[in-house]
């Protein structure tokens, strides 16, 4: 049986979108390979341990730089993993660029192909961006497949652009039986709909920090009457100031870190989702992938390069607005609001393009079929 080593920043059960993708892309495949999973330890110290019944090695963290975790271990545990395993297959889910550091030295004779899954461009970072060039290139230039989340992002990013032969595109996924509901589900939602009785819902959720966008949906607010109710969840560094700047406007409310089975009631509940991303570091867009399974419009941004005007379609399966135009955000979804008709048939059509494109069995026939692809050449 052939190998696959992996790669990733952490792994479950450290949750993170990088991390279920490759936690994903081991399960996709682990009825065909042997594999390992090599990563960074989200707790202390170095460790051994079993997830999905595949060996997780975790190196141990002294410091964490730009995002980027630092270790002293790694690169004697890479090295051992590498000698012992001796993978037919790595997967390096990128960016990574502390351990793309000690990837590259293998990367003239690999024994090894070399699979490189492109979650997002080092964009934020400026000066990291430039001084980690050099091993983006060798990177490329090494990998037999370059793994893209979008067609956007393989035609706006400038590294995936120009290596665009080597490049698949395997869309990120979402588990319907995680996310499906039932009748419980259901009964809490009809209860949030009395809750807001008369209101238009709308519902926004993620990290709050700046990409997200969550401080233009309350500036959008604003100019909304009260027949709307906007449902804001999740937590991060920016909650205290979008809370200060949405004060006293009580259209709009804050719900906290929201649990897998609540997010299915407020997804129910909901008439329009929000999703006010605003820069390519919004690679993709798993939670927007989600509310399209429950028939929901969305409203975006226009984001040039990433995933997410690819993912939920202007005029098919929600409304498009000039990126940070406040006014635009606000009138997409007043548009929304008073045509049921619209809703109704952007959320059917939401409905069926997550099924077709986003589901963990569509990632799972791409994947084997990426590999079946490298096992021909």
């Amino acid at each position: 049986m052939e190998k696959v080593l992996h790669i990733s920043k952490y792994y479950f059960p450290f949750i993170g979108g990088v991390e279920q993708v490759a936690r994903d892309c081991v399960n996709a495949l682990k009825d065909k390979y042997e594999q390992k999973v090599i990563c960074f330890n989200h707790e202390k110290g170095d460790s051994v341990d079993e997830v999905d019944g595949v060996e997780i090695v975790r190196a141990s963290c002294f410091a964490k730089v730009a995002s980027q975790s630092l270790s002293m271990d790694y690169k004697k545990l890479f090295k051992k993993v590498l000698n012992e395993f001796k993978p037919d297959y790595v997967v390096f889910h990128y960016p990574n660029p502390f351990v793309g550091s000690i990837l590259t030295k293998y990367l003239k004779k690999k024994t090894f192909k070399l699979i490189l899954w492109w979650h997002l461009d080092i964009v934020k970072q400026k000066f990291l961006k430039i001084f980690f060039e050099g091993q983006n290139k060798k990177l490329l230039k090494y990998a037999d497949k370059i793994v893209a989340t979008s067609p956007n992002y393989v035609e706006g990013s400038p590294y995936l652009s120009s290596n665009k032969e080597k490049c698949v595109v395997i869309p990120c996924c979402f588990n319907i039986d995680r996310i499906a509901y039932n009748d419980s589900n259901i009964a809490a939602s009809l209860k949030l709909k009395k809750k807001y009785e008369g209101k238009t819902i709308l519902f926004a959720f993620g990290r709050h920090v700046p990409y997200k966008g969550l401080t233009y949906l309350i500036q959008a607010a604003k100019l909304l009457d009260d027949s709307y109710k906007v449902l804001i969840g999740g937590k991060g560094p920016l909650t205290e100031e979008l809370e200060n700047e949405a004060k006293g406007d009580s259209k709009v409310e804050f719900l906290g870190k929201i649990s897998d089975d609540d997010l299915k009631n407020y997804f129910l509940a909901s008439d329009i989702f929000c999703f006010p991303s605003i820069t390519r570091n919004e690679a993709f867009g798993i939670g927007l992938a989600e509310a399209m399974y429950y028939g929901k419009p969305a409203v975006t941004f226009t984001i040039p390069c990433s995933g997410v005007n690819w993912v939920s379609i202007h005029n098919e399966t929600g409304l498009e607005c000039e990126n940070g135009n406040v006014k635009s955000y606000a009138d997409a979804i007043k548009k929304l609001a008073s045509d049921k008709a619209l809703r109704e048939k952007l959320g059917a059509a939401a409905k069926e393009r997550s099924i077709e494109h986003f589901t963990y069995e569509k990632f799972k026939e791409n994947t084997i079929q990426l590999f079946n692809s490298l096992e021909e050449e």
